[in-house]
């Protein structure tokens, strides 16, 4: 049978394995099958991972908390950060979400995240904001705040996005949300509704952004359009492809591999004919938009609520390898993606030890030595998991 360890782990150094479970618990997973343990717990909606140079994460939770973790191993410790999080705007969908660690992180201790902003109680953008990291983690100092401001905020929450990577060039790749607002995905001076490529230094574009010579400063950042609600983004070993995983309304979860300047369909003003937010359009329109990107896969019908993604990298995970694991919040699963070279997904493997056994999962990052950490999204006492093979 495949294993589940999901209860608390007894602390554990990090680096080594941890001990076998006990007769009574959970019984190890075979060679080849996953094996879920906790690293940690006591979370409410931890939102995303940050893996440190050093083996320590740093994970957000859409209140407003950081913590770090002292390893991504069972039973690592919880710590909290102190860091000036006063503004952050948490409501609906909306609050302190994706993080990515800075690759010159060893040398600046920077990272940067994606959170929704409010001023005097009032909401006010989704921003980008970068911070240092103190030599001992309990520390998190603002130093460019914002880094990157003025995406769109819908009063609600809904529709905040917001999910970031660093690609192959070191550029901050940032999925964003449309804020429920008709005419964002396709307008290419807004920031809602897109994939976004930053220079992690300036805020600025990065360089190759496919409308670097745009007038408007916004465009400039902009690297795909006509998004829904970008809440994955995975860079893919070896290849580079920037794939993300996207919120349909009643149906059509996608996951899309991206092209510069494309255009992936999404459009609930439909060419500004109608006001509001009219979601019976599909959610890559090829009669409208006949060049648009088809996805490389879609739920149908019902959504799976797909959230964060990562590449399974390393011989460790044998024929799996090079497999997409995107988790889902409403489908309370993980699916494991083969994503072919023409980028359509040619077969989806769900693992039944992770399939409505945790509940709602929501971040997906590797770990240095390339075992899965997954983070539940339940409201209380959500758990950071490891996901590894027998």
């Amino acid at each position: 049978m495949v294993a589940a360890g999901c209860g608390a782990a007894a602390p554990a150094a990090p680096g080594p394995a941890p001990a076998p479970a006990p007769a009574s618990g959970p019984a190890p997973a075979a060679p080849g099958e996953l094996r879920v343990t906790e690293v940690a717990g006591g979370f409410s909606h931890p939102w995303d991972i940050g893996v440190l140079p050093d083996g320590r994460a740093l994970v957000t939770e859409r209140g407003g908390r950081i913590s770090l973790l002292a390893s991504p191993t069972p039973g690592a410790a919880v710590t909290p950060v102190a860091a000036a999080q006063d503004d952050v705007f948490a409501r609906g969908e909306g609050g302190l979400m994706g993080l990515a660690v800075h690759p010159d992180f060893a040398t600046g201790a920077r990272f940067t995240t994606c959170q929704t902003h409010a001023g005097g109680g009032n909401p006010v953008d989704v921003r980008l904001v970068t911070w240092t990291l103190s030599p001992d983690g309990a520390t998190a100092t603002r130093v460019a705040d914002p880094l990157v401001g003025g995406l769109p905020l819908a009063p609600s929450g809904r529709h905040s996005g917001c999910r970031i990577a660093v690609d192959d060039t070191g550029a901050l790749v940032v999925g964003t949300g449309d804020a429920a607002t008709g005419a964002v995905p396709q307008d290419l001076t807004s920031l809602g509704g897109k994939t976004l490529r930053v220079d992690p230094a300036t805020g600025g574009p990065a360089a190759g952004n496919p409308y670097a010579g745009a007038a408007d400063p916004r465009q400039r950042l902009v690297y795909t359009s006509g998004h829904r609600n970008v809440q994955g983004v995975a860079i893919e070993p070896g290849t580079g492809r920037i794939v993300t995983a996207e919120h349909g309304p009643t149906r059509d979860d996608e996951v899309n591999v991206l092209r510069p300047g494309g255009n992936h369909g999404w459009d609930p003003a439909q060419g500004g004919t109608v006001g509001g937010y009219d979601e019976s359009v599909p959610m890559t329109d090829l009669d409208r938009y006949p060049d648009a990107v088809a996805a490389a896969w879609s739920s149908g019908s019902p959504p799976e609520a797909l959230a964060g993604a990562a590449f399974l990298d390393g011989p460790r995970w044998g024929p799996r390898e090079g497999m997409l694991a995107v988790a889902a919040l409403r489908g309370q699963k993980l699916l494991l993606m083969r994503l072919g070279a023409d980028g359509v997904v040619a077969d989806v493997e769900i693992p039944a030890v992770l399939d409505g056994t945790f509940g709602r999962l929501r971040g997906v990052r590797a770990a240095p030595d390339g075992a899965l950490l997954v983070t539940t999204s339940n409201g209380t006492d959500d758990r950071v998991l490891r996901v590894e093979t027998g």
